[in-house]
């Protein structure tokens, strides 16, 4: 130790020359020879990660097609186009059918009120009460239908509401 570096007679070392020693580097050799093997682990692991993502990156389908997949696409697109159109005539021909179906349903609605409209006119024409005609008519429908070779009972004999005079 030179006599420059040494603090005055009687006085301790300032806080700024102790601080002044920690800032003096370390050797790298001291370094590596207490670290070493850590930071070639690190540096391997490091390795062998970088090679995995870009396995991944490699392996994943990219946006852009290559020569083989544009290839197969123009086959593809054209079995899907298919594929589309005979589903779309398989869900047209099943609307045609159901709209049929309706048309039928509305013809035999409609078929059925005009019938009872006529019997209503002609039970208007000979004086009786439409509405007790409609409810018979629609009864002797409805169990003629169901017992179509049935015998119709015949009605008791009431007595007039009026006298014979």
């Amino acid at each position: 130790a030179s006599p420059s570096s040494r603090p005055p007679a009687g006085r301790a070392p300032s806080p700024a020359a102790c601080s002044d020693l920690w800032l003096v580097p370390v050797p790298v050799g001291s370094l590596l020879s207490s670290y070493g093997w850590y930071i070639l682990l690190a540096a391997v692991a490091i390795y062998l990660l970088i090679q995995k993502v870009s396995q991944s990156l490699a392996a994943r389908p990219s946006s852009r097609p290559g020569a083989a997949d544009a290839a197969v696409e123009p086959e593809m697109v054209v079995r899907r186009q298919e594929a589309l159109a005979a589903a779309r005539l398989r869900m047209q021909e099943e609307l045609n059918a159901q709209a049929e179906r309706y048309k039928e349903k509305q013809r035999q609605l409609e078929e059925e009120k005009r019938r009872q409209k006529i019997a209503m006119w002609e039970s208007m024409q000979e004086g009786k009460s439409y509405k007790g005609n409609l409810k018979l008519n629609q009864q002797e429908a409805e169990s003629g239908a169901s017992t179509s070779s049935a015998v119709p009972k015949s009605k008791p004999n009431k007595k007039p509401l009026r006298g014979g005079g």
